[in-house]
């Protein structure tokens, strides 16, 4: 018998459990990660009201290659610069399950460089 491994139910399972521990207010908003093969997107979203308040994606600035460490960079930056926009300084970090290192740990170093708090 050939049992497959469904890696995208294992980073939902991990993912609800991260979500179990932290939300976003509008003081303090969750900047969600999430990647794909070819993008990678994030979010700073208020839970206590269900909105976005500002996001960045590879797609939405029209990256030819969105899913190297590059894009994750400039996703970082750019939804950095978008929250100081509304006035946000200090977020808190929500990895959407993935494993805390290459483009993730990208887009998280250089939302802290260009001055989101963490």
């Amino acid at each position: 018998m050939i049992t497959q491994i469904n890696r995208d139910g294992i980073r939902q399972r991990i993912h609800a459990r991260i979500r179990a521990k932290l939300s976003g207010t509008a003081e303090r908003p969750r900047l969600s990660v999430h990647r794909t093969l070819t993008n990678i997107y994030a979010q700073l979203i208020d839970d206590q009201n269900g909105v976005t308040l500002a996001s960045a994606s590879s797609l939405a600035l029209k990256i030819k290659q969105g899913g190297n460490i590059a894009a994750a960079k400039e996703i970082g930056k750019a939804v950095a610069e978008a929250g100081q926009a509304k006035g946000i300084k200090k977020v808190v970090f929500d990895r959407g399950g993935f494993l805390y290192h290459g483009r993730i740990k990208a887009l998280a170093d250089a939302a802290r460089e260009a001055g989101l708090d963490f």
